[in-house]
């Protein structure tokens, strides 16, 4: 790779910045080009009934603004164009717009395609870049000028001999314009505008490409605030902008130049466009959104949105995608568990949402909390004892923790995978409770001695050979255990003890976990489930028991 062949782009001189101490306090008006410069993009444009269908969709999203197409370009984009004319399909506070080249030919087919709209925005461009001019065009600067100022005069011309009711918008693109001289873009859009005249009463809108993704976003600011700051028609245009993510970039870019001054977004659902695509309205209105400024678009259902565009556009959404991908919500980290364990907690007391890990609540996108804690070989035994606790309401105490996490660790391990809350309750019944070997309890009799002291005989069996254990002790477990050392021979004390229901109603039942110390010190856990505590109780000694012996 030789890094030697490319330029540093030139950093335009402006100390007078000032959009690094400003906020973006309200959403941008936004334009959807989803249409346009994500129709160009695939691989399989979309047909008719899918371009008909994302439109419709991209209304219900909020949209006021749609960039529906490049009449002239194709048989297609102008029959898509007519069809939603001429069938009524476009709500009346809708605004369809179009785009055009500065041809005189391309301009006229343009407004033939729009006639009929109620509003529509017929967007010019012509490309103003260096590069572009000298490359493509063999232009210099006056003559791309002038090429500008003839496009603005046609489409002016246009405006002047239509006689339908349609009510014409006018925008204008310096394409390029981030590699376009600050000095120069200005100059040419005032030149435009000057055709144009616009007031502050009926604006016209500048839209200022990245077309390519050439500096760092803080650059395409300072591009922007000059150019808000040096037009003479400031108060008199939206300043539009309209970014591409060739560095990764793009919605850094966009975000940045908000604060420069721009007041209005164009780009696409998930970042669609060519190369590595546009500017990512669903991320940027979401990042406005978990700062709490309204994006005055409805990404509730992030999941509808999905199935649409995915079954619009053949494009995949994939795992990691900001907001929308699939793990987005999901933890498998220990420590982040742990810390999302505790901020949901957190939240049920102060009613506002404060989580770690979580800048918004998943549900404000249509997901559920149950995927957000899963478990691998890399997970802790806090996010552990949050799917038990969640899912089968089992309260596992710190010791059951930690014996349990190294258990699923090592299962995770050998099988190469994560563990689904059930395949974990499984491997929990597995190794704590359904331990039936090799003493097996049969039955029980409890009897009160009086002053806190119980005898307790409990039947068990040694594969098919019955014995009976009696023994006597302060409350049920001491009696329990005293009579497995003297029946049995085998010395070991409770160490730990804990209970408590894991059902409501009728069936409610009890789960017991103990952790018994046989006579070296070696600690030992088992636990047991039954309507009776007494029972689930004896039960959780006896798997301490047998796991003890395995």
């Amino acid at each position: 790779m030789n890094s030697g062949k490319y330029r540093m782009p030139v950093k335009i001189d402006f100390p007078e910045r000032t959009w690094p101490n400003n906020k973006i306090t309200k959403a941008p008006i936004w334009c959807s080009v989803d249409l346009r410069d994500g129709n160009q993009a695939l691989e399989v444009p979309m047909d008719l009934i899918q371009k008909v269908q994302f439109f419709d969709y991209l209304v219900k999203l909020g949209f006021k603004t749609i960039e529906i197409g490049y009449p002239a370009a194709s048989d297609t984009e102008y029959e898509f164009t007519r069809y939603l004319i001429d069938n009524d399909l476009i709500p009346k506070d809708v605004t369809v717009q179009v785009l055009t080249m500065a041809r005189e030919d391309v301009i006229k087919k343009t407004f033939d395609a729009a006639k009929g709209a109620r509003s529509a925005i017929v967007h010019l461009y012509n490309s103003t870049s260096q590069l572009q001019r000298e490359v493509v065009f063999g232009f210099d600067k006056e003559q791309c000028k002038n090429l500008a100022v003839n496009g603005a005069k046609m489409i002016q011309a246009e405006i002047d001999a239509d006689e339908s009711n349609t009510e014409w918008l006018l925008e204008y693109s310096p394409e390029n314009f981030s590699e376009t001289e600050p000095d120069f873009a200005v100059e040419i859009v005032d030149a435009v505008l000057d055709v144009w005249k616009p007031t502050p009463e009926k604006k016209v809108i500048i839209n200022l490409p990245e077309t390519v993704e050439m500096s760092s976003p803080n650059v395409f600011a300072d591009q922007v605030e000059y150019f808000a700051t040096h037009t003479k028609y400031r108060d008199s245009i939206i300043i539009s902008v309209h970014t591409h993510n060739d560095r990764g970039t793009g919605v850094a870019s966009t975000e940045l130049a908000l604060m420069a001054g721009a007041d209005r977004v164009e780009g696409t659902l998930f970042g669609n466009g060519e190369r590595t695509g546009n500017a990512d309205i669903v991320t940027l209105a979401m990042n406005m959104f978990m700062q709490g400024v309204d994006p005055e678009l409805d990404f509730s259902n992030m999941d509808d949105v999905i199935d649409m565009y995915e079954g619009c556009t053949g494009m995949r959404i994939g795992d990691r995608q900001p907001w929308a991908g699939r793990l987005v919500f999901t933890a498998f980290s220990g420590t982040h568990q742990n810390a999302i364990q505790k901020g949901m907690e957190n939240v049920k007391e102060i009613n506002n949402w404060y989580v770690p890990y979580l800048p918004i609540d998943p549900s404000d996108v249509g997901r559920n909390y149950d995927p957000i804690i899963r478990i691998n070989s890399q997970s802790g035994k806090n996010g552990l004892a949050y799917i038990m606790e969640r899912n089968y309401g089992l309260h596992l105490p710190k010791a059951f923790q930690k014996d349990f996490m190294q258990i699923v660790t090592s299962e995770s391990e050998n099988r190469h995978s994560e563990m689904m809350p059930q395949e974990l309750f499984e491997l929990f019944d597995e190794v704590y409770v359904n331990v039936m070997t090799p003493y097996h309890m049969v039955g029980y009799r409890e009897e009160s001695l009086g002053d806190k002291k119980a005898h307790v005989t409990v039947n068990l069996k040694y594969g098919e050979e019955p014995i009976e254990v009696n023994g006597d002790g302060i409350g049920l477990l001491d009696a329990f255990c005293n009579g497995i050392e003297k029946t049995l021979n085998i010395k070991l004390s409770i160490r730990m003890y804990n209970e408590h229901a894991i059902k409501s109603g009728s069936d409610s039942a009890a789960i017991t976990y103990v952790q018994i110390a046989d006579q070296d010190g070696n600690l030992h856990l088992g636990a047991g489930i039954s309507s009776s505590v007494t029972k689930s109780s004896l039960r959780a000694v006896v798997c301490a028991l047998n796991r003890m012996i395995r």
